[in-house]
């Protein structure tokens, strides 16, 4: 039997289309022009609301920004977006920022991840909105971004997982894009920029970076163990103390204050330590701050995670609250001179190490080195400004081994045991020694020279020592000299013990003075006859330590002496 229903013609079917098109753009039209703005979201709201009841869809939208401020938890999941990869997902952003080494994975826009967590299933979807251009600041408030879209992303899952995502998923999200955020991370070590891009004030962030590719390590750094293993645990302990710093009420830093002569590894720990947390490093110039608004302003602008050092911290800053008269004097003189110098006053640097500001920012670490303790203020040494104090020392004989291991690859020598016993007498500082090892890549050979080279500064140490013994004794004895001295005309008169002392630092034997003195009568003679004597003496080969200068206060009053006839 043949069928009755007839099939219309294309041109129908298009006329059709037509039709229902222009009725629609004509309803659209109308509704946009009579129909108020509030009534039709209204409308369309409601029947959004309609179809939802009839899915078992939840979906949850993470914005970019929350106002104007950064949405942490949209970072958070593009970098953890970033580590997953999904069959569902055709299109992937691969991006390689300046000074970077790692290339960054992202979802491209309209497209689709499926992941699954605690048995469930759940999509990510990355949306992007173009939108009316505007500037949006920084949180640190010195940069401003161009804004030109609109980008979310929306997490989609069963209804029934909602309090799971919410309490259990999430933080996950949240702590392994912390996880995968570290191990991509490329240190950078931050620096002032010049004066003039500072100076342009707050819509241009004054920290430059480089990139820090500092190889030390705790495994490479050559000093004490016990002092190494010491500060490894303080650092352990204060990354996991974030809970014990809030309940007793103290801010989350921790203050460092490395101490010892030049050359002994201050810089090399500060990297170490940089390394070991993967901390950034802000390198801070306290001569180049005009003011503490200024201090606290850069400050401020730090990042959480990082190391803030300060070197030299004695020649930084007048450590002291006392002005000079002539700076006071020239401060007003020209109140709006751009060239007065630094003045960071000691109490503005306390005030943000220790006072209200130093809680503007966790997990942060400041390190302050010198080559003289003893000229720092004591309030700037105490418990809770500066925690702990690392004496950086002299090269010890576990840190030579650590050296020869890393310098030379070698862990035993014959020559080991010379070495410690002559950096038992002769101070040197690890990074003589890393010189002197570098020299040659034979052990031997470096070995050897490094022998020598402790030997000679043995000698000049022992020479130096003799010199200022020596130096020492003529300004005692010069001292001397003068309390034997009488008064009223007086002073110049010498005593026998006082030239026998004289004659001893000349290294003249006391028996040719005492000759000398028997067989001359009168007073000035004896004392003529003693002057040449002296500078005879100091021509020939016996005489070779620290001489007296003839035109020294003492050798002058002899002639003297000798006019008179005292």
């Amino acid at each position: 039997m043949s069928s009755k229903i007839q099939i219309p013609s294309t041109k129908a079917v298009i006329s059709a289309a037509a039709s229902v098109a222009a009725t629609a753009v004509l309803i659209r039209t109308f509704a946009k022009d009579f129909i108020p703005h509030e009534f039709r979201n209204f409308f369309f709201a409601k029947v959004h609301h309609f179809f939802a009841t009839f899915t078992t869809e939840v979906i949850l939208v993470i914005d970019e920004y929350d106002g104007l401020n950064k949405n942490q938890l949209f970072k958070a999941a593009q970098v953890y977006l970033g580590s997953i990869i999904s069959p569902s997902t055709k299109r992937f952003r691969a991006t390689l920022r300046d000074k970077e080494k790692k290339i960054s994975i992202s979802m491209e826009k309209n497209q689709e991840l499926t992941e699954k967590f605690r048995g469930f299933q759940l999509k990510w979807r990355m949306r992007r909105e173009k939108i009316q251009p505007r500037y949006v600041s920084s949180p640190d408030g010195f940069n401003q971004t161009m804004q030109s879209e609109l980008r979310y992303y929306e997490l989609v899952f069963h209804k029934k997982h909602r309090n799971l995502v919410l309490d259990e998923y999430l933080p996950y999200v949240l702590e392994r894009s912390k996880a995968v955020e570290l191990e991509k991370k490329t240190l950078k070590l931050f620096t002032l920029g010049n004066e003039h891009i500072r100076m342009v004030g707050y819509k241009h962030n004054p920290w430059q970076s480089v990139n820090l590719d500092h190889p030390a390590t705790f495994d490479t750094l050559a000093m004490d163990t016990d002092i190494k293993k010491m500060v490894i645990d303080d650092l352990e302990n204060f990354v996991k103390r974030k809970e014990l710093y809030s309940k007793v009420g103290k801010a989350w830093k921790r203050g460092y204050l490395l101490f010892g002569p030049p050359g002994t590894g201050k810089s090399s720990l500060i990297a170490a330590m940089a390394n070991y947390l993967h901390f950034d490093i802000y390198d801070l110039e306290l001569t180049d701050i005009r003011s503490n608004s200024e201090l606290r302003r850069y400050l401020i602008s730090t990042a959480n995670q990082s190391i803030l050092v300060v070197e030299d911290i004695d020649c930084s800053i007048e450590l002291t609250e006392k002005r000079s008269k002539a700076s006071t004097a020239k401060s007003a003189m020209y109140p709006y001179h751009h060239n007065q110098g630094s003045r960071v006053t000691l109490s503005g640097l306390l005030n943000f190490i220790d006072g209200l500001w130093s809680s503007c920012g966790d997990e942060r670490i400041i390190v302050f080195t010198t080559n003289h303790k003893d000229k720092l203020d004591q309030a700037l040494l105490r418990p809770g400004r500066m925690d702990v104090h690392i004496h950086m020392s002299y090269c010890t004989p576990c840190g030579f081994k650590l050296l020869a291991s890393n310098y030379l690859g070698i862990t035993e020598h014959p020559l080991f045991l010379a070495v410690e016993q002559m950096m038992k007498v002769t101070k040197v500082t690890p990074a003589e020694v890393g010189e002197q090892l570098l020299k040659n890549s034979e052990p031997d050979v470096a070995l050897e020279g490094l022998i020598e080279f402790l030997e000679e500064k043995r000698k000049n140490e022992e020479a130096e020592a003799y010199k200022r013994n020596q130096e020492a004794t003529k300004a005692a004895f010069l001292l001397k000299l003068e309390e034997k001295g009488g008064s009223k005309g007086e002073t110049n008169v010498i005593s026998l013990g006082a030239i026998k002392e004289l004659v001893k630092m000349k290294k003249v034997p006391s028996t040719d003075v005492e000759d000398g003195l028997m067989k001359k009568d009168e007073a000035d003679i004896v004392l003529r006859g003693l002057i040449q004597l002296l500078q005879e003496k100091k021509e020939t080969e016996e005489l070779k330590g620290i001489e007296i200068d003839s035109g020294s206060s003492a050798v002058k009053l002899l002639p003297e002496i000798g006019e008179k006839g005292e």
